[in-house]
């Protein structure tokens, strides 16, 4: 690529967002790295996808602000349009756990809003600028099948946890998200996709590190293995490539075969 496409990976800093912009840095992309409060995380994904880049056009921003709250998400799509200039796909991937997990009769409105803010009202109105911009400047992607929209779900968006259930339901939601955008935007030709990853060795997990060891051996998960930050980011690079041009609003389950019903 002479003159690489643009994309915005929200959570980029660290865990599933990392995996997606080296990725896609290792592939030819031009990148946005957005942050929440660790900017030297997100300087360090820079640099690391500085070092992976093959095209010497490839650049890497990073951007800051809490996509849960309106001003920092319009500042961080303003930046990612001064530093670049243009943008060309938007990877939802930022996402939190409840900072307190407790049972659905126990938990509180104010966790509740945190997380909802940040995994749902924060990617849907992101989504928001994105296609207003798209829309604003059609025909005009560097990508070969045109501007794409990808949230990146959960595999708690159909699975219920009891103890994190504000977090079951931002997922949920989000990929409802996925639905409404993909039918608003067929036929303007921008592709909308679900990524739904299953138990992934994150920062979020590490706590919980020697229960999922043993259910994976467990077999709980076919494949019998964590999932990694690459796996997601393959599967981005794939629908950026074009590599599924006769579907929108899919959910590609990247779990390891977890959403298998099995006896």
């Amino acid at each position: 690529m002479s003159s690489p496409a643009v994309v915005l990976v929200t959570g980029s800093s660290r865990g599933l967002g990392r995996g997606v912009a080296e990725i896609l840095a290792a592939t030819g992309y031009s990148i946005a790295i957005h942050y929440a409060a660790n900017r030297t995380a997100a300087e360090e994904t820079a640099e690391a996808c500085r070092q992976l880049a093959p095209n010497p056009a490839q650049s890497f921003a990073v951007v800051g602000g809490n996509i849960g709250v309106a001003a920092d998400r319009q500042s961080l799509f303003d930046q990612t349009l001064a530093a670049f200039g243009r943008l060309d796909a938007l990877v939802n991937n930022a996402g939190i756990a409840p900072r307190v997990r407790a049972d659905i009769t126990e938990a509180t409105e104010d966790v509740f809003d945190e997380v909802i803010a940040v995994n749902l009202k924060g990617p849907y109105f992101l989504s928001q600028l994105a296609v207003r911009y798209w829309l604003a400047n059609p025909d005009a992607s560097r990508l070969a099948t045109g501007y794409k929209l990808i949230f990146v779900t959960s595999l708690s968006a159909n699975t219920a946890s009891i103890n994190r259930g504000e977090y079951c339901i931002s997922k949920a939601g989000l990929a409802m998200a996925n639905q409404l955008w993909a039918t608003r935007l067929a036929a303007d030709g921008i592709q909308v996709m679900e990524l739904r990853p299953g138990i992934m060795a994150t920062d979020m997990t590490s706590g919980v590190k020697e229960k999922y060891d043993k259910l994976l051996a467990e077999g709980i998960v076919p494949q019998k293995r964590w999932g990694a930050p690459s796996d997601v980011g393959h599967a981005v690079e794939s629908i950026l490539a074009g590599h599924f041009p006769f579907s929108t609003g899919d959910v590609i389950n990247l779990d390891g075969g977890f959403h298998l019903r099995r006896l």
